[in-house]
């Protein structure tokens, strides 16, 4: 089959297009991919630290001294914030996640603890102009209450 002069190289443009697109898209998947798992292991540190902050900011330590009141436990955002900081020490959530924070919710009336966790994340590639890093978070929750059964 003859081809018109008018067409020639025309195939090579659109393979060369393709493969850029191609290259596009598995960046895009590699990207999404190591933030979706860093949001599951950041999900992990958040409900830890919550139930955390939710047993000893509730009752701290006098209460395996002293046993639990027969009130509603009182929830203090100091003992809280203080007892999420030591948990993620603890596990080591610091050096895994390099520039790790976290904010802390303390609802009284309804005995909920809520930790929000966010930390950087490198992405392993990149499209051109698009940035090269990009903050992950996840938030867990805990509630307690004196059950007085």
């Amino acid at each position: 089959m003859r081809t018109r002069p008018d067409e020639h190289g025309q195939a090579t443009v659109m393979i060369i297009g393709f493969a850029i697109v191609l290259a596009m898209v598995v960046a895009l998947v590699t990207d999404a991919s190591a933030a979706y798992l860093q949001r599951q292991g950041l999900d992990t540190v958040a409900d830890g630290a919550a139930l955390r902050g939710a047993d000893l900011g509730a009752t701290g330590e006098e209460t395996y001294t002293g046993g639990l009141p027969d009130r509603d436990l009182a929830l203090t955002p100091a003992a809280v914030r203080a007892a999420v900081h030591a948990y993620l020490g603890d596990i080591g959530a610091y050096r895994k996640y390099p520039g790790l924070t976290f904010d802390v919710g303390v609802d009284g009336t309804a005995h909920r603890v809520t930790v929000t966790v966010h930390a950087p994340l490198d992405l392993p590639l990149t499209v051109p102009g698009a940035p090269g890093t990009a903050s992950v978070g996840a938030t867990g929750s805990a509630v307690v209450e004196v059950d007085p059964g």
